[in-house]
């Protein structure tokens, strides 16, 4: 089995692919870099059981949303993908102007791991109950909600129930590491 990529006091083999695409992109490469340790461990041949593939764990229906046509497994291709991903994430949420810029990023990198329905529902949900759509606390207190039929069933909800630990987890521990990188690593 293939090992997890890393390399030697660095973060892995694939950094120069991943500083580029960051650079090119608009999108911290140290932020890609915490994402494809978190989705993949830096292994680019995996495919998750949901069908999620590569280094960044792009699906391939993703891929063909962007208009995407050649192979999600190349790493070049995946790390763009997932580049691509979070800037239309990041455009499509409408944030106020108050909303801190951790704030949007967890809220980011929910929509990228649990998809951007489910997301909305759950800032929709703030809302409606009095919290703050572009609160991480709030967005993140109702995505754990939507487990439950009482909220999952709510009428402003389009995508059914969600069970968002995972996704919890995902973000926490892609902002835990892109902190570490940011700490080690100068851009």
């Amino acid at each position: 089995a293939e090992g997890d990529r890393r390399v030697p006091n660095g973060i892995s083999v694939w950094v120069g692919m991943i500083r580029e695409v960051g650079m090119r992109e608009g999108v911290d490469w140290r932020l890609l870099s915490a994402i494809a340790y978190k989705e993949s461990r830096f292994r680019h041949n995996v495919v998750s059981p949901s069908g999620a593939c590569g280094l960044m764990q792009v699906m391939p229906r993703v891929a063909r949303q962007l208009g995407f046509k050649g192979s999600v497994m190349d790493p070049a291709s995946n790390i763009l993908l997932a580049a691509k991903v979070l800037g239309k994430i990041e455009k499509s949420l409408d944030f106020g102007p108050s909303a801190s810029e951790m704030d949007r990023l967890r809220i980011v990198l929910a929509c990228y791991n649990g998809g951007i329905g489910h997301v909305i529902d759950a800032r929709n949900l703030a809302r409606k109950y009095g919290g703050d759509p572009d609160s991480w606390t709030d967005v993140s207190h109702y995505l754990t909600l939507k487990s439950d039929p009482a909220y999952a069933e709510d009428e402003i909800v389009r995508h059914g129930r969600f069970v968002g630990r995972q996704t919890l987890a995902f973000v926490d521990g892609v902002i835990d590491r892109y902190k570490t990188y940011c700490s080690s690593v100068g851009r």
